[in-house]
């Protein structure tokens, strides 16, 4: 396919690939349904091609980082996510019927919304899943019928060349643009006139971008993070609860951002979940520093951060509970490959339980009533996730309708992301707006509203026009009514 660019574009050709994308956009509306589908599936032969180049690069990226875990998150999660959009956006799309008031309706007159893309939508995407994270919100602003353009973490650097150099294969730059660079183009990028951004990331990073948004009245989605809690509650399968927690906390290392950031416990189960914690993180692996299945932090700043947080917890009174099956000697490897560490007799002073982690560092608190729990979450900024586990149904309830976050699973994690049909966004600190399935196709749309008038003069029947007479006083003396 003829592009723009035969090479990876560079950050002096911004404002250049924006101003095409817009002219574009406008040349081709209304946007075919044929041509928005047309563009999701070179996304996906993108993916599907280029799956074992792009694993390996995501793999060299981290130091190492599980193939089996990266074609799971990264190269599926990416091809559902298509899969779903094809299936279901030409019923997105529809026009949708709305009633109109009484008697308008009865005289001919009829209303509807229209979903309209709205433009050139930008995307700046993380590093911890630097394929999925950015072609996923991609591919919903396709399916509304919108141009892209991606800004790929520095911090994955093989990763975003590679897409660099791949998108001018199966994309004019006018329809999908890639974007690599440091902090300097990030903010660049952040400042253009879009038509919508999208950004996943920090928290403290999401202020820099509402900020550098706000300069054009840009419309946002921050999918931000934040400390995403997991309680367990009494009567629950301590064993089942303790496997899913630590899967979800060891997945990726713990770099992700609705990973459990600590774990809530009855008192007096503490030590038995904690047991159970350590028997499951053994289960599922073995070892840890030669085990292809287990990822990497992703550089030697994050390391290094990670374990300034396990020495103040140490510093400030915390048990510190390493969970290394195989006893590996992790302080002589050349790597940055990082156990579990269970945290005992936390408190609020700790970095750790300030800060999102970002790792595998799992704090543990107790509670005597789940009414100190749901607290102690409502005292602390919304999280991104919040997870419950436990049989009694009136408990995990009172604990979704007293806790507010941008999502929910029950007796497990993560699981609610990979919801094609349920939205993902934060609430507050943790992001606003939300995009995925038809949550995402109405994010990256624009709900025109259209209001058909019948024929017949309703302004002159209903006393809307000068001069005010018999008709305006019965109109205004029906409305007052209460």
């Amino acid at each position: 396919m003829a592009t723009l660019a035969d090479a990876p574009l560079k950050a002096d050709q911004l404002d250049d690939v924006l101003e095409r994308q817009k002219k574009a956009f406008l040349a081709e509306l209304p946007v075919p349904m044929a041509a928005r589908k047309d563009r999701i599936r070179r996304m996906m032969k993108l993916v599907h091609d280029n799956a074992d180049a792009l694993v390996a690069a995501m793999s060299e990226d981290f130091g190492h980082r599980s193939a089996d875990q990266s074609k799971m998150t990264d190269i599926v999660a990416v091809l559902n996510c298509a899969r779903h959009a094809l299936k279901h956006m030409d019923d997105w799309a529809k026009p949708e019927k709305r009633p109109v008031q009484f008697p308008l309706g009865l005289l001919g007159a009829r209303a509807r919304v229209e979903y309209q893309p709205l433009g050139v939508v930008g995307v700046i995407a993380p590093w911890n899943f630097p394929v999925q994270l950015c072609l996923t919100p991609a591919i919903g602003a396709l399916a509304a019928g919108n141009r892209v353009m991606i800004k790929n973490s520095e911090y994955t650097e093989n990763t975003s060349n590679l897409l660099a150099e791949l998108g001018p294969r199966y994309f004019d730059a006018s329809e999908v643009a890639f974007f690599t660079g440091g902090p300097e183009v990030g903010q660049a990028f952040s400042e253009l006139p879009f038509n919508h951004l999208l950004f996943t990331g920090a928290t403290s990073v999401g202020h820099h971008i509402m900020r550098a948004a706000a300069k054009n009245l840009v419309p946002i989605t921050l999918e931000l993070g934040g400390k995403s809690p997991a309680i367990v509650g009494r009567g629950a399968d301590k064993a089942k609860a303790a496997q899913r927690i630590t899967m979800g906390k060891m997945l990726n290392a713990g770099q992700i951002c609705i990973a459990p950031d600590y774990l809530y416990v009855p008192r007096e189960d503490e030590r038995e979940i904690i047991e159970n914690i350590q028997q499951s993180a053994a289960a599922l692996y073995h070892t840890l520093l030669t085990n292809d299945d287990y990822t990497a932090v992703v550089n030697e700043r994050h390391h290094q951060r990670l374990t300034g947080y396990l020495d103040d917890a140490r510093e400030k009174g915390a048990e510190v509970i390493e969970v290394n099956p195989a006893g590996e000697d992790f302080k002589s490897a050349n790597s940055r490959k990082m156990p579990l560490h269970i945290l005992r007799n936390v408190t609020d002073d700790m970095k750790v339980m300030q800060d999102e982690i970002f790792g595998p560092i799992l704090p543990v608190k107790t509670y005597s009533t789940v009414d100190e729990a749901i607290d102690f979450v409502n005292g602390r900024d919304r999280p991104l996730a919040l997870y419950y586990f436990g049989e009694n149904q009136d408990e995990a309830k009172k604990v979704t309708d007293r806790t507010v976050s941008g999502g929910v699973t029950l007796n497990d994690t993560i699981f609610h992301v990979a919801m094609e049909d349920l939205p993902f966004g934060g609430v507050g600190p943790s992001g606003m707006g939300a995009y995925h399935g038809v949550d995402g196709f109405r994010t990256f749309s624009h709900a025109k509203a259209i209001y058909s008038q019948p024929r017949i003069d309703v302004a002159k029947l209903g006393g809307f026009l000068p001069p005010y007479g018999d008709a305006t006083k019965k109109a205004i003396a029906r409305d007052l009514k209460v």
